[in-house]
């Protein structure tokens, strides 16, 4: 680059006083990490998008080595780390290419993903992901997007590491403080913070990542909602985040099976908001497997109404 001297019309100013704009054009950076619903810069997994065709989209991500909370399973990329990267993708398109404003809240109905287990081992470098997404069922109120469905595939180096599809509506936040008035003005407090179950029976190291408390009955917990956990809870939020239940799911998985495992496929539907103020019983069962490997339906209960449902597949072998 040049380092000459600015001139203007009336003045030749020294080269050492000048101002040189300086253009990096192939330097990375994370989206705006409102636009993913994160108040940590640290928790933003997607680094750029671009519009390819009508509802299609080309989406950018990367994952560290390692996370504070997404920890490697056995030497492979956390699973979940796709899951999250895939619900970021949605709330992105939503607000950058459909117009959703910031202000809305959304209401994630279903969230599934299958990984490759052989494109999601740490390498030397962080994974860079191309992710491409295709909208469909948009559903508009009026002129505004109102949720729509989308499917993702998440190519590392060219191969497909994981696959996956989401639901949601949102709302204004008019409209969500309408809904949740009534529970929101009820004034009970929060639960207690309830103990954990011992962590290398649910696949975790730190008891403060731990999702589940023991009830004294075999294949049932309720859930353990830590408000100030800095991933689960990047932000305050009204009500227990979707990937804390889809957390729930994968940690009930491993009590039930006697082992950690990388979960291969899990398919999650969610019902209604899990709310801070009453327990959420989580319960586990087998059942028959997917693709050769391991199956547990878990799903969660609240005042005796259906919460979420997960089925979650894991590798029927151990996977070094």
């Amino acid at each position: 680059m040049s380092t000459g001297t600015f001139r203007s019309a009336d003045a030749t100013c020294p080269a050492s006083h000048a101002t040189t704009a300086l253009r990096f054009p192939s330097l990375t950076t994370t989206v705006p990490k409102e636009f993913v619903h994160r108040a940590s810069v640290a928790e933003v997994m997607l680094t750029d998008w671009e519009r390819t065709g009508e509802d299609r989209f080309s989406v950018s991500a990367q994952w560290p080595r390692g996370h504070s909370f997404f920890t490697a399973v056995n030497g492979h990329h956390d699973p979940l780390i796709s899951a999250e990267t895939i619900r970021q993708a949605g709330a992105l398109l939503a607000h950058a290419e459909y117009g959703v404003p910031l202000g809305h809240s959304f209401l994630m109905w279903s969230l599934e993903f299958a990984v490759c287990p052989e494109d999601l081992l740490v390498g030397d470098a962080p994974a860079s992901l191309d992710i491409e997404i295709a909208c469909a069922d948009i559903k508009r109120r009026g002129r505004s997007v109102a949720g729509f469905r989308y499917d993702a595939v998440v190519r590392r180096n060219g191969r497909i590491a994981a696959t996956g599809s989401a639901d949601f509506t949102c709302v204004s936040s008019e409209v969500y403080t309408r809904m949740r008035a009534g529970r929101l003005a009820s004034g009970r407090p929060r639960l207690p913070l309830t103990a954990p179950t011992a962590p290398q029976t649910v696949g975790r190291i730190s008891p403060t990542d731990v999702v589940l408390s023991p009830t004294g009955e075999p294949d049932r917990w309720q859930l353990r909602v830590d408000t100030r956990h800095p991933v689960l809870f990047d932000h305050p939020v009204d009500h227990v985040p979707g990937m804390m239940l889809l957390e729930a799911a994968r940690q009930a998985t491993a009590a039930t099976l006697g082992r950690p495992a990388l979960a291969l496929d899990v398919s999650s539907t969610f019902a209604r908001y899990a709310e801070l103020d009453a327990p959420c019983l989580i319960t586990a069962r087998r059942v028959p497997g997917k693709n050769g490997g391991e199956s547990v339906l878990v799903t969660g209960h609240q005042e005796d109404e259906p919460v979420f449902s997960a089925t979650v597949t894991v590798a029927a072998q151990h996977l070094g």
